[in-house]
């Protein structure tokens, strides 16, 4: 266990962050705490990139591999309903547990990597290979390693260490996801006269039926791609006796490696090309759909939703190494995968970068109501990061 001067400093910051209310768009206040905990812990320079990311980075004595803890710093808003027995951004402390937005996703990661980097740099008197650095990612929520793009242009990582809650275990990949749109075009009638039209709720139907028939790939690994409907709407809405001219449909598509945007649309149109075969009248199309959001810096992040899957090879050197050194701090961890996505999709699904993920916490923890971190977690958790360090600076 880590000292309680340690102990403390994790758990001073990680408060500040909780207290800092940080949307995605609205990262500036915890950016602001994080330059005071870089600043007082002595990284030696700090960076914030143009959507407002900012990175500390500490220099060792000996040239070595850049390694980069990553953490993002935004989180999703707070749902009032049900109450919060907790405050949700006082970080109170009870029975053991730390409550508060962001806590488990991923506020109480961010402090115990900040806290665990400086901490390795001095009892090693910074006589390490390499250098190290933490980054607090923005806009994470919404577009999964778009602001990883910027961070990696500052860095320019060998290795990455995702902080996403793993139950202190250690992943080595994780489903990727992507956004489909399905659109169906109707030809709007009186509803009194539904032959004169199209309707374009039952053409959707119609369609739904036929991809209830795709089977998205599996892996022994990541486990199944999933193709789930999340999203309805028909135009007009609400419809006032006139069939609809439009209906859309938006799946959640949770992809594995070597998935591309094209091999997740191709059986999506081929179910398009059936139905519009055997019925001319039909009409319907699909594709990725594309976002946006503001960055507080005032800089646009645009791109389609569609972030890669990634998988590690569990017999890496740099992957038994991390097992090692985490395995003398809690010799029941394991290798698993991420069920979820993270930044890791542009570090390691399009960069290539050696990425790996160790975070305190339970996944099922995020986004929830009296989210909260445990104490034991977030403490072991920055010895964790210690011994990942120490092991990689060696290679």
């Amino acid at each position: 266990m880590i000292s309680q001067a340690l102990q403390e400093r994790t758990l001073l910051l990680c408060r500040a962050l909780i207290g800092a209310q940080s949307l995605s768009g609205a990262e500036e206040a915890a950016v602001a705490r994080m330059e005071e905990a870089f600043e007082q812990l002595g990284y030696d320079r700090i960076q914030i990139d143009r959507y407002g990311s900012i990175i500390g980075t500490i220099q060792g004595n000996r040239p070595g591999p850049h390694i980069l803890l990553d953490a993002h710093i935004d989180t999703v808003p707070v749902d009032a309903t049900p109450a919060w027995q907790h405050p949700p951004f006082a970080g109170e402390v009870a029975d053991g547990k730390l409550y508060g937005r962001g806590t488990s996703d991923m506020k109480g990661a961010l402090a115990a990597m900040t806290v665990a980097a400086a901490a390795f740099a001095e009892q090693t008197n910074r006589d390490f290979a390499g250098s190290v650095s933490v980054a607090a990612v923005v806009c994470e929520e919404l577009f999964e390693g778009l602001g990883a793009r910027t961070v990696c242009e500052l860095t320019n990582p060998d290795f990455v260490i995702i902080g996403e809650a793993s139950e202190q275990n250690l992943k080595i990949g994780q489903r990727g996801r992507a956004e489909v749109v399905v659109e169906t075009a109707g030809i709007p009638a009186h509803s009194a006269n539904p032959q004169k039209g199209v309707n374009a709720v039952t053409s959707m139907r119609l369609l739904l039926d036929a991809m209830d028939d795709i089977l998205p790939p599996h892996s022994n690994t990541l486990g199944d791609g999933i193709l789930v409907l999340t999203d309805l709407i028909s135009s007009p809405y609400p419809g006032s006796s006139v069939l609809p001219k439009a209906c859309i449909a938006t799946f959640d598509r949770r992809t594995l490696t070597g998935e591309t945007e094209e091999s997740v649309l191709a059986p999506v149109r081929a179910c398009i090309e059936r139905l519009s075969q055997a019925n001319p009248a039909f009409q319907a199309k699909t594709y990725i759909r594309k976002g946006s959001i503001r960055c507080y810096t005032g800089e646009s992040i645009a791109a389609k939703r569609f972030f890669p899957a990634w998988e590690e090879e569990s017999s890496a050197d740099y992957v038994q190494r991390a097992l090692a050194a985490l395995r003398s701090v809690r010799s029941e961890t394991a290798l698993s995968a991420y069920s979820f996505c993270t930044n890791g999709s542009y570090y390691a699904g399009e960069a290539g970068i050696k990425t790996l993920g160790y975070g305190p916490s339970l996944e099922s923890l995020a986004h929830t109501t009296d989210e909260y971190i445990s104490l034991d977690a977030l403490y072991e958790s920055v010895e964790g990061y210690q011994a990942i360090l120490k092991a990689l600076t060696a290679l």
